[in-house]
């Protein structure tokens, strides 16, 4: 099996453990914020933690979903 048949199958795998990440990351603000409300304590906080680790790897995967896609566009 060639990358270009193996590629699909890890930008799904990929795209599932970022939507897992995205979703398990909690946030202060409430919906207030969202419509201009002052709520500005909320919005800065420092990660610590599981937090932190779970939004490194929220960025990493991320980035190589993105490589992903963009070596899906050049390899055909």
């Amino acid at each position: 099996m060639t990358l270009h048949g193996l590629l699909p199958y890890i930008q799904i795998v990929l795209a599932v453990i970022l939507i897992v990440c995205v979703l398990l990351q909690q946030t202060g603000a409430s919906l207030g914020g969202a419509f201009g409300g002052d709520n500005f304590s909320a919005a800065y906080h420092t990660r610590r933690g599981m937090e932190k680790n779970l939004f490194y790897t929220t960025i990493i995967v991320g980035i190589l979903f993105a490589l992903s896609s963009f070596a899906a566009l050049i390899i055909k």
